[in-house]
């Protein structure tokens, strides 16, 4: 996953951070496993629930 500014399916902006083991989602969450393989998809998980903002 690369660093950088994504938009998500609600039209909200999320940032990406780090390198190997240490990458961040919005500088407070972790990635704890990353690069999973789905049907349509390639998923990695966070160790905090992401809420949009209103």
């Amino acid at each position: 996953m690369p660093d950088g500014t994504f938009k998500t399916l609600q039209g909200g902006r999320l940032t990406t951070s780090g390198s190997g083991d240490s990458f961040k989602v919005n500088d407070s969450s972790s990635i704890v496993c990353g690069d999973v393989s789905t049907k349509n998809a390639t998923v990695h998980l966070v160790d905090t629930v992401l809420t949009p903002t209103s």
